[in-house]
């Protein structure tokens, strides 16, 4: 008979855990901090970027 092996480490499993109990994960983000800010308007600015690509090339 074959056995079956197990996929992934201990701590994939426990993320995979974690996600099916759906609890949100809290983080400490002072979003006051002027350096928040920018980094939001980085990853937008990325963002719209990539949604532009993405169109174009449906296009």
């Amino acid at each position: 008979s074959r056995t079956r092996a197990s996929s992934g480490s201990a701590s994939e499993l426990n993320y995979r855990n974690d996600k099916k109990n759906n609890q949100p994960e809290d983080f400490d983000i002072d979003m006051q901090d002027p350096e928040t800010a920018k980094a939001a308007v980085a990853i937008q600015s990325q963002f719209r970027k990539y949604q532009k690509k993405k169109q174009d090339v449906k296009s």
